[in-house]
């Protein structure tokens, strides 16, 4: 590796040299924010008395004959190419309002030596800078002079040449070819077969924008092999993993999260999101044959199920996609894991259609009770973390089934007494409008011949009992009911409704929101076609009694759409009994029979064991935790074994305070565990008798 400071018009200006832009580079990302920075500081230094320079940092390149042209030197450049299109662009600006405004000789000076090798034949080397296929576009496009406002398609090469020619002036054209000139950067020339562009590329601290996790991902996949596999590979694999892998309709990219989602799948741990390319690398470690076969082969499989996932109309069969919609609607990303290999499976014809969607409506089933429920959603990335592996292909939904009412605490599948009890007094309508939406389609739609799109704005949630009643409200219900409405039922399920007539009924009494059909509008209950209004239309009265009947009404059709398993006769003592550190009965004289740890089972009756060998294994994992919060004086850790009353080693050099009960043994595993955020991964069994 040779590293240089040199002067940008000095490199720029190379005879018979290319600037080569591989493919597993990311797209030219730089926005107006980026450039108008650049240019701001060419000129400030451009307007600076003599010898004044700018750094702009450093650009990487490989140099060797890996291309068959004889006629130039490419340089393939791994770091730097958004600066170096940049400054292309703006040297194409200047040279095209340089042709405008009669500078004739700049404009074909900037051509011949910065934009065009003028000389070569070959018509594949002749511009300077050869860049991935769109971006190259449309830098054709404006080389030769046509209009950047007539450009068919949005190109961030366009929209930056765009803001330098609005910023390109008699007054600036000087000052910016001046402070052009007085630019200077890090030249840093690697040479194939001695140096390890990977570990370079890694350790530079660019001044352009961050690289994401999938662009460290795909340099790591090409950035080693020869100039026409990169282009096969990328061909065959990356391209369709990154046009599978974002939301079509808003183009934005997911394939850092589906890395990540496919690591799970693969490791049964899930990387941190910052560390998605680490995890990646040390599960990958052999970029063997194997490994451009079998392994992005499984990458691409997977990622058109991703596409379905996060593109729920992509899926032909109807069925399925309203489920997928469901699914999306709800925002239950964290079980892609899960549903990524499962999908899989429904591709391969391992499991049929209605098996398939067995599982799908069970996944909403299992997270909507936990969100009526409001247990934490945190517990979900876990558990289906691994779920996948508890499906038996012979019995694929009951295993499901089984496993998922297995969970215990804070993971638990709530059951239909659960449901009742919270869903009565929940506030439903001040919730996240696209799960409100979603909670009261189903209602709606379940078992209905004819869909009803209650995603049609004029179709709104409304208030049986107003939220700012009339006066014959208080002239119906008595001051008890107005206020068991007003402050225990308002927002709940059977106080709301769906109608396409919510601005006329409004704070109305409940006879004439029923009854109400002004100029012919049948905008009352009695004449709406929704199911949700089908008890409004047949009632007299609204009070508390009429809420309570409703509401057993709606929990019934609940029950019917998100279905709890009927496989509780199946389970035998030992699941029954399974329990984590929120849920478990008092300690208090009682041995273990075991405790499960991070999937690792150990028998054991001693609650101090588990303790020890929970605590010591968090503590190895991340000991600034413990040192540097609360934890240290909460748990008792110390490296001088002598001010604690029984040390217990736990590491090379700390100990841990171990005369304590039970009790405080529960007490203090559950702090270090929700600080780690680790409470569902210790679940055990206390010793019968």
């Amino acid at each position: 590796m040779v590293a240089t400071q040199t002067a940008l018009t000095s490199f720029l200006t190379q005879n018979r040299t290319q600037f080569v832009i591989p493919v597993y580079q990311r797209n030219y990302d730089w926005t107006e924010t980026q450039c108008r920075q650049l240019l701001d500081d060419i000129l400030e230094v451009g307007q600076q008395p003599e010898g004044e320079t700018h750094f702009i940092g450093s650009i990487v390149f490989i140099h060797d004959g890996i291309y068959t042209s004889t006629e130039v030197k490419p340089l393939v450049v791994i770091d730097g190419q958004q600066r170096l299109t940049t400054l292309s662009l703006l040297y194409l600006a200047i040279r095209n309002f340089a042709l405008q405004h009669d500078k004739v000789e700049k404009a074909n000076e900037i051509y011949e030596t910065i934009l065009f090798n003028k000389y070569v034949k070959e018509d594949s080397s002749k511009l300077k800078l050869k860049q991935t296929d769109n971006n190259s576009q449309a830098f054709l496009y404006l080389l030769e002079g046509h209009d950047a406002e007539a450009y068919g398609e949005y190109s961030r090469v366009i929209e930056n040449y765009k803001f330098f020619m609005h910023r390109l002036n008699e007054g600036s054209f000087e000052a910016i070819l001046n402070g052009l000139e007085r630019l200077l950067f890090v030249e840093i020339s690697l040479e194939r077969g001695k140096d390890d562009p990977q570990r370079i590329f890694e350790s530079l601290n660019s001044t352009g924008l961050e690289l994401s996790q999938a662009d460290l991902i795909r340099n790591y996949i090409l950035m080693g092999l020869p100039p026409d596999e990169q282009i096969r590979v990328f061909n065959t694999y990356w391209q369709v993993i990154e046009k599978n892998a974002q939301l079509e309709e808003q183009k934005e990219s997911r394939v850092s999260a589906f890395i990540r989602d496919f690591l799970t799948v693969k490791t049964k741990k899930i990387p941190t999101k910052g560390k998605v390319y680490e995890s990646f690398k040390t599960l990958y470690k052999k970029r063997d044959q194997t490994f451009y076969t079998d392994t992005l082969a499984a990458l691409k499989q997977y990622s058109f199920h991703y596409n379905k996932l996060l593109n729920p109309d992509k899926e032909k069969n109807a069925a399925i996609a309203l489920e997928l919609r469901h699914i999306d609607q709800i925002e239950i990303n964290t079980a892609f894991p899960f549903l990524i290999p499962v999908y899989d499976d429904y591709a391969n014809g391992l499991i049929d259609q209605a098996t398939f969607l067995e599982v799908l409506r069970l996944i909403q089933s299992f997270t909507w009770r936990r969100f009526i429920l409001a247990l934490p959603t945190n517990a979900l990335n876990k558990i289906f973390m691994t779920l996948y592996s508890d499906l038996d292909s012979s019995s694929y939904v009951a295993s499901l089934e089984r496993s998922l009412v297995k969970k215990k605490g804070a993971g638990r599948f709530p059951n239909n007494e659960e449901i009742k009890a919270a869903l009565k007094e929940k506030d439903v309508y001040n919730i996240r409008s696209k799960n409100r939406n979603y909670f009261f389609s189903r209602l709606e739609n379940h078992n209905n011949r004819e869909y009803v799109a209650t995603e049609n704005p004029k179709i709104t949630v409304e208030h049986i009992f107003p939220q700012k009643p009339d006066a014959r409200w208080r002239e119906q219900l008595d001051a008890d009911e107005i206020g068991l409405m007003q402050n225990k039922y308002l927002h709940t399920l059977a106080n709301l409704t769906l109608s396409g007539n919510n601005g006329n009924l409004g704070n109305k009494s409940f006879q004439e929101k029923k009854q109400m059909n002004v100029n012919e509008g049948e905008q009352g209950y009695r004449y709406s076609r929704l199911w949700l209004n089908s008890y409004l239309s047949k009632i007299e009265d609204w009070g508390v009694l009429q809420v309570d009947q409703r509401f057993e009404q709606l929990l019934q059709r609940f029950y019917e759409i998100w279905q709890y398993p009927a496989i509780d006769q199946l389970f035998d003592e030992e699941t029954e009994e399974l329990y984590t550190i929120l849920d478990a009965p008092d300690s208090r004289h009682k041995k273990l029979e075991y405790f499960i740890f991070q999937e690792e089972k150990v028998i054991t009756d001693e609650v101090a064991k588990m303790y020890y060998h929970v605590i010591g294994s968090l503590f190895e994992e991340r000991p600034s935790l413990f040192l540097s919060s609360d934890l240290k004086d909460m748990v008792g850790v110390s490296s001088n074994p002598e001010s604690l009353r029984a040390p217990y080693k736990i590491s090379d050099a700390y100990y841990l305070e171990s005369n304590i009960d039970n009790t405080s043994k529960f007490r203090r595993l559950r702090l270090v565990l929700e600080k780690f955020d680790r409470v569902d991964e210790l679940t055990f069994r206390y010793a019968v008798g």
